[in-house]
C-alpha cells in the first residue's frame, strides 16, 4: 500500500481473490462508488460497523457545483464542525419575475440560521472522517461492474487508478455489496439496469466581489424566479467565505444555460458589479428518483438514487442521510444473517427512507408543478412567501427536516390566500383554459 488510506490495485486483486469464497466470521466487504456526502456517509457507517469498506472517488480534490446550503439540523446530526461553515444566513430573499421581493427573516426561530458551506470543504471532511473510521480511500474511476453468478458470489468492481503514487493502473475489487453514490450519471446504476431519469443542469460562477459588495451578502442569500433565469427552477446568489456563488438550474437544453446565466447576472445587477469570476462549474442533477434504487446487493444513494427535491433543489442533507441509512442497513443485515440481500435492503434502507421523506418529496414536487409553470405562478409563489405563516412552516420543515402538522385556522387562511394569489396572478384562469382546450380536443 502507498499509504494507510490508499489501496494498491494489483495487491488487492490477489488478496481479494483468495478470500472471495464465503468465510464464516469474516467481515462484510463493500465498495462505495463516489466520495461526496452520500458515499462518504455510507462508507463511515459501514467502516464503523467493522465492514471492510472501499471508498472509490475519481477526483478527491474536486467538488460538485452546488449552492452549498444545508439545513441547521445537519450540523448536529452529522457532527459537522462549526468552523466549516462559511456564512450563517439569517435573511433569505425570494425575488419574483417583476422584482417583487419576499424576505424570509421575520419567522426565523431565535438563534437559527442557514449554514452555507463550500462543497470541497464539506466533502473532504466527510471523506476524511470515513477513512478515520476505517474505510480505505481508493482514488480511481469505476469503468464497469461484473455481476455475480449466484447469491454467494462477489461483485467485481473494475476501475482505473487516479492515484499519483500508483500511476494509471487498472484494479479490481471483489466485494459482497456495492453502494452507488456516483451522481446523476451513475455508472453503477447503468451497470445494474436501475433505469434512467430526467436530469437538470446546475451551472454556477464563483464571483469574488469588492469588500463593500461582499458585506451586503454577509448574512443574505437570494433566490430569483422567472423565465429569464430558469424556465423550471430558479437562479441564486449564495454567499461563501470570500465570494458568492451565482448560478441557475434548468432542464432546458445546454445552449440555453449561457442565456439563463446572463439572466441571473442581470437580475442581481449592481449588487455583483465589479466582481471577478474565479471558477465556473456545471453538473447534472436528478429531477426525480430512479425507477429502481436497489438491484440485487447494489443500492443507490444520493443523486444516483434521485434524492434531490424539486422546487428547492436541495440534495446535500438527503445525500448524507441516504448514505448513512444504506450503510447501516447493510451492516445490520450482515451482522444478523451473514448476508446482504435485495429484500433486506428494501426493508432496512428503502422502507426507512420512504417512511421518513417520501411525503416531503411529493409535496415539493406538487409545489413546483403548480407554481413554476410560468411567470404568473412564480409571482403567486413570491406573494405567498411574504406571509409570516408560510415562512414559519417553511423554516420548520427546512431547518429541521420534518413535516410539521399545521394549525387548522392557519392552514385555512393559507389556502384562502393561496387561491387569492393564484386568481390575482392568473394561474387558475390559465389552468381552467388549458383544461377546457383539452376537453375540446377529446
Amino acid at each position: 500500500m502507498a499509504a494507510a488510506s490508499y489501496h494498491s490495485p494489483a495487491r488487492f486483486a490477489i488478496s481479494c481473490s483468495a478470500a472471495s469464497s464465503s468465510a464464516p466470521g469474516r467481515p462484510l466487504r463493500v465498495a462505495v462508488v463516489g466520495g461526496g456526502p452520500a458515499g462518504a456517509s455510507a462508507a463511515e457507517a459501514l467502516a464503523s460497523s467493522g465492514a471492510r469498506t472501499f471508498l472509490l472517488e475519481r477526483s478527491p480534490a474536486g467538488a460538485k457545483p452546488c449552492g452549498g446550503a444545508i439545513p441547521l439540523c445537519m450540523l448536529d446530526e452529522f457532527a459537522i464542525p462549526r468552523d466549516l461553515v462559511d456564512r450563517r444566513v439569517t435573511r433569505m430573499r425570494v425575488v419574483s419575475p417583476s422584482n417583487l421581493a419576499a424576505d424570509f427573516s421575520r419567522a426565523l426561530p431565535p438563534g437559527a440560521h442557514i449554514p452555507m458551506l463550500r462543497r470541497e470543504v464539506l466533502d473532504s471532511f466527510l471523506r476524511r472522517r470515513a477513512v478515520d473510521a476505517g474505510a480505505e480511500l481508493v482514488p480511481g474511476l469505476v469503468t464497469s461492474l461484473s455481476l455475480p453468478a449466484g447469491p454467494a458470489d462477489p461483485y467485481r468492481v473494475h476501475y482505473i487508478s487516479s492515484s499519483a503514487a500508483e500511476g494509471q493502473g487498472r484494479g479490481v475489487l471483489e466485494v459482497d455489496a456495492v453502494v452507488g453514490a456516483d451522481g446523476a450519471n451513475s455508472r453503477v446504476a447503468h451497470e445494474v439496469g436501475a433505469g434512467g431519469y430526467s436530469t437538470a443542469i446546475a451551472f454556477q460562477e464563483r464571483i469574488r466581489l469588492p469588500d463593500a459588495a461582499m458585506a451586503y451578502y454577509d448574512d443574505l442569500a437570494e433566490m430569483y424566479v422567472g423565465g429569464d433565469v430558469s424556465p423550471d427552477f430558479y437562479g441564486w446568489v449564495f454567499p461563501k467565505c470570500d465570494h458568492v456563488a451565482v448560478g441557475t438550474g434548468t432542464v432546458a437544453a445546454k445552449p440555453e444555460i449561457k442565456r439563463l446565466q446572463s439572466g441571473i447576472r442581470a437580475r442581481a445587477g449592481p449588487k455583483i458589479a465589479g466582481g471577478r469570476v474565479v471558477k465556473v462549474e456545471a453538473h447534472p442533477i436528478p429531477e426525480h428518483p430512479r425507477p429502481r434504487r436497489v438491484v440485487g446487493r447494489v443500492a443507490l444513494v444520493g443523486d444516483a438514487a434521485g434524492y434531490v427535491t424539486r422546487c428547492s433543489g436541495e440534495g446535500i442533507y438527503f445525500a448524507a442521510k441516504s448514505g448513512r441509512l444504506c450503510g447501516q442497513a447493510m451492516a445490520e443485515e450482515w451482522a444478523r444473517t451473514g448476508a446482504v440481500t435485495e429484500a433486506g435492503l428494501r426493508r432496512g434502507y428503502l422502507r426507512r427512507w420512504d417512511d421518513e421523506f417520501l411525503l416531503m418529496f411529493r409535496f415539493l414536487d406538487l409545489l413546483q408543478r403548480v407554481f413554476y409553470g410560468g411567470n404568473a405562478g412564480r409571482e403567486a409563489l413570491v406573494e405567498m412567501c411574504a406571509d409570516e405563516y408560510v415562512q414559519r412552516r417553511t423554516f420548520e420543515s427546512y431547518l429541521y427536516k420534518r413535516m410539521v402538522p399545521g394549525e387548522p385556522w392557519g392552514d385555512l387562511r393559507l389556502l384562502w390566500r393561496t387561491v387569492g394569489s393564484m386568481v390575482r396572478c392568473g394561474v387558475i384562469g390559465r389552468e381552467v383554459e388549458r383544461l377546457r382546450r383539452l376537453e375540446l380536443q377529446a
